[in-house]
Formats: C-alpha cells, sequence, structure tokens
C-alpha cells in the first residue's frame, strides 16, 4: 500500500481525476516524446463524455502547448477495458506518428498504465486492511496513527502540516470569495452566506450550519479550479477539511491533535483505494463522496476520544450509508450535485461519530466488507451513473 502522500495531492480542481491526472500524464508524454510538430490526444469513456465541464482538455493543452500545438480527440462511446478514463497520447512530426502511450487517470490523480514500474513505496504499508490494522491496534495497545507513523517514519508529520496547511488557506479563501462559479450553470457560491447565517444561531444549529459553510467553502474553490488537497479527490475534497476544521476551530484542538486525526483518515482512504476505488468514473459518488465520509467520520471519531473500534464503526457507518450512490455531474461540471454532497456528508460524519461513540464499537458489518460492497456495488452501476453526465440528475435536468 503506498505513502500517504499519494492520497493527499495538492493542485487545482475541478476534479482529480479529470484535472489533475491528464495534466500529469501530459507532463510524462511531454518529457517522453519532446521532439515533435504536434500532438494529438484521444479522451475515451468517462473521461471524454465530461471532459469539457471538468477542464480535462484545457488541463491538457496547459502543458502540451509550451512544446507545439495540441489536437483533442473526443470518444466518449469508446471504453476501453482497464479504465473508463483512457487517453491516447499521439507525437506527429512531419504528419506520422512517432511516439504513442495509452494512460488511465485512475482517480485521486493517480495515473496507470502498461509496464507502469512499482514505486519505491508501493509496500510501504504491510497491513492492507482494516481488520488487520485494528488487530495490531488491538495487541499493541496504540492507535491507527501510531501505524502510520511506523510504516511511513516521522517526517510524515512534516508532510501532514503542509497539507494542513493547505486545506486551511483553501478553506478560508472560500469563506470569503463570492459571486458566480465558472462553466454556465450559474450556480452562485454559498459559502459566505452560510457562515454569516450560521453565527446566528446558537448550539447545534450553529454548530451544523458553520460545517455547511466550511465544506461548502472548500468545494466552492475547487470547483471555480483553485488550489485544493485531494482527500481523496478533488470531487470531495470539502468534506475532511469542514470536519477538521470545524474541530479545530470549535473545540481547540492542539494542531498535532489535528495532524494524527489527518493520518488516521489518510488511512482508511488508503484502504479504500488499495482494495477498491475511489474513481467516480469506476464505481461512482460513493468511492469519492462515500469515501471522503468515512475518512472524516474516522478522523472526528479519534479527535472525541474514541477507541479503535469505535473508529472503525464511524468510517463503516459512514461509508456504508453511502453505498450505492451514482456519480451524475449536471453538464460534467462538479457543482450540481457535488458542492451540496460535501456538505451533507460532512455533517453525516460528525453523526457517524456520535453515533459510534454511543456504542462499544463492535458490529456486524466491518469496514473491509462495506469496501468490497462498494467495489462491487460501483461495478455493478451503469455507466450512466459513473461520470459520463448521461444519467440521474444530468440527464433530467
Amino acid at each position: 500500500m503506498l505513502s500517504l502522500k499519494h492520497l493527499y495531492k495538492i493542485g487545482r480542481g475541478p476534479s482529480s481525476s479529470h484535472t489533475m491526472g491528464p495534466a500529469r500524464a501530459a507532463e510524462l508524454f511531454m518529457q517522453r516524446c519532446p521532439a515533435v510538430d504536434s500532438y494529438r490526444v484521444t479522451l475515451y469513456g468517462s473521461l471524454a463524455a465530461t471532459g469539457k465541464g471538468h477542464m480535462t482538455d484545457a488541463a491538457i493543452i496547459d502543458v502540451l502547448s509550451a512544446n507545439a500545438p495540441v489536437e483533442i480527440v473526443w470518444k466518449p462511446e469508446v471504453f476501453l477495458p482497464k479504465h473508463p478514463n483512457g487517453m491516447l497520447f499521439e507525437g506527429l512530426k512531419d504528419g506520422a506518428v512517432v511516439d504513442s502511450w495509452t494512460a488511465f487517470s485512475i482517480g485521486g490523480g493517480d495515473l496507470y498504465w502498461d509496464g507502469m514500474e512499482k514505486t519505491n513505496d508501493s509496500d510501504l504499508y504491510t497491513l492492507t486492511t482494516i481488520k488487520d490494522i485494528l488487530k495490531w491496534c488491538d495487541e499493541n495497545g496504540t492507535s491507527y496513527w501510531e501505524y502510520v507513523e511506523l510504516c511511513e517514519g516521522p517526517q510524515i508529520w512534516d508532510f501532514l502540516r503542509v497539507v494542513w496547511k493547505q486545506m486551511c488557506e483553501t478553506l478560508e479563501a472560500g469563506l470569503h470569495t463570492e459571486g458566480v462559479l465558472p462553466g454556465g450553470l450559474h450556480v452562485r457560491r454559498k459559502a459566505a452566506d452560510y457562515y454569516v447565517k450560521a453565527r446566528g444561531y446558537s448550539d447545534s444549529l450553529k454548530s451544523r450550519g458553520t460545517i455547511y459553510a466550511y465544506a461548502l467553502a472548500t468545494s466552492e474553490e475547487n470547483a471555480g479550479g483553485g488550489i485544493i488537497v485531494t482527500a481523496p479527490t478533488c470531487g470531495s475534497c470539502g468534506i475532511l477539511p469542514a470536519v477538521l476544521y470545524h474541530c479545530y476551530k470549535s473545540k481547540d484542538f492542539h494542531e498535532d491533535r489535528i495532524l494524527r486525526a489527518l493520518a488516521t483518515a489518510g488511512l482508511f482512504g488508503n484502504v479504500v483505494k488499495e482494495n477498491a476505488s475511489v474513481s467516480g468514473a469506476e464505481v461512482g459518488c460513493q468511492g469519492e463522496v462515500g469515501v471522503a465520509c468515512a475518512m472524516a467520520a474516522a478522523a472526528a471519531c479519534q479527535l472525541f476520544g474514541g477507541t479503535p473500534y469505535q473508529i472503525e464503526y464511524a468510517a463503516e457507518m459512514a461509508l456504508e450509508h453511502h453505498l450505492g450512490l451514482t456519480c451524475d455531474p449536471v453538464c460534467g461540471l462538479v457543482q450540481v450535485p457535488c458542492i451540496e454532497r460535501n456538505a451533507m456528508a460532512a455533517a453525516r460524519a460528525f453523526d457517524a461519530n456520535v453515533y459510534a461513540s454511543f456504542s462499544d464499537g463492535h458490529h456486524s458489518v466491518n469496514f473491509d466488507r462495506v469496501v468490497q460492497v462498494m467495489k462491487e456495488t460501483g461495478h455493478d452501476l451503469p455507466s450512466l451513473y459513473k461520470e459520463t453526465a448521461q444519467g440521474g440528475l444530468a440527464k433530467n435536468r
């Protein structure tokens, strides 16, 4: 299992799989094939179906056009065998193709291609299921974040401090930005209004409204093409920061405790990436918002003193109750229903934490089983509901 450095990526929105991944692929191909007259990039499946709304073409052109002109070919009806987000890069000289390369954007900004070399940290984590990690924690009297530190080394805290700093900067910027988001849906930013209104209430309503505002702030920054942290994706980037920032501000948790919660959240996200997927194009929005909610629930439960069993229960519950959630972005934009879903899931993460905290942490269905079911459910979903903007809310707008 890979380092958390592959889970938490800092980059520009609105989509980790449709923007960040293709941009990185373009960089790799330009390094591999620099001496050409032009480039041709063919986008397939989900990547082509919602590429315009996700600014996939702009991300690729921005990279490759620094070296040569770029032609984008769209083939939404063609799905390559390995993943719905396929792309073929070709370098042309004197009208002939001199090099070609097929890559897949598999979610969270990650890439896959045939013959891909194993990275040095591919086996950084020897335990790859929460069941085994929980057993290790039980036997050693430790928590999940300590397993992260054992596998990653103490240097992980410097990395997570950078991640946390960016999460805060993005969220705070979103709280103070108003106006209409780009893309043609005329969606107005709501974070600033929600934040002001929340401050007028007391107790539970104030808390809930503030969580909404925090989640909206980051998600709106993402939709506007701002700098965000994938957690685990761009489309779900508002959930974990909202929960952590709310705890940080309202409960005065020390930053070190926030970083430990960030490590635990990352561990749960990493297990899903290892055993299933966080790609909306592969398993639907359950793999994005559902996983982000599970990560946030685990983080919150740890912050409020939950045992490893209660933390696992909170994460399991958060993911279980997002099973079957479709990815149906209207007009292919990461706006409707994506932004609102981030706010709802952030609140649900707190609910899962509270529910688990009332229990002893023991329950019927464990987290790993839900991850497996999510994977099976995602593969059973028709492509209409997996980031193609052809079904669900996208179809009936």
